[in-house]
């Protein structure tokens, strides 16, 4: 994943598209904060390389697009639409790293086999569930709707 987002990178240089060399900086920049994080703790998990792996980064950029989410509500209602549109369009080029995201039924199939796997009988069992989502689809699945699909199906 590093591969492609330093490839689009220079890219985006040779394009002189400064808006999405922006963002895939922004991208680059937490990626590298976080292998920094992770090569401080003494006793981290970190892989050999000291860097966080494809699934960490996914994550990240899943989190990434959810803040400029919240940053563009923000933003509407402040009446602050070029703003808003900013945002946007780093969302568009955020995604373009992302995983393919799992559709609703594809994301209800693999409640299933999880709730089954597990033996889930009840909303008790819900954080158990939960938990192997996250191992198994991180970066792939809106975990908020995912919650709401695990309620209904227990």
């Amino acid at each position: 994943m590093r591969d492609e987002l330093n490839t689009a990178m220079k890219a985006a240089m040779r394009a002189q598209d400064k808006a999405r060399l922006g963002t895939i900086r922004l991208i680059l920049a937490a990626i590298k904060d976080r292998d920094l994080g992770i090569q401080g703790k003494p006793g981290s998990a970190a892989p050999d390389d000291g860097r966080i792996s494809d699934a960490d980064i996914a994550q990240l950029l899943a989190t990434m697009i959810k803040q400029r989410r919240e940053s563009i509500r923000i933003y509407e209602e402040a009446g602050r639409l070029e703003l808003a549109q900013k945002e946007a369009d780093e969302i568009t080029v955020i995604s373009e790293f992302l995983p393919r995201q799992l559709d609703d039924d594809e994301a209800k199939a693999a409640i299933k086999g999880v709730i089954a796997e597990i033996g889930a009988t009840s909303v008790k069992d819900m954080g158990r569930v939960m938990a192997v989502l996250r191992e198994r689809y991180r970066g792939q699945m809106d975990f908020g709707k995912a919650s709401t699909l695990v309620k209904e199906l227990l």
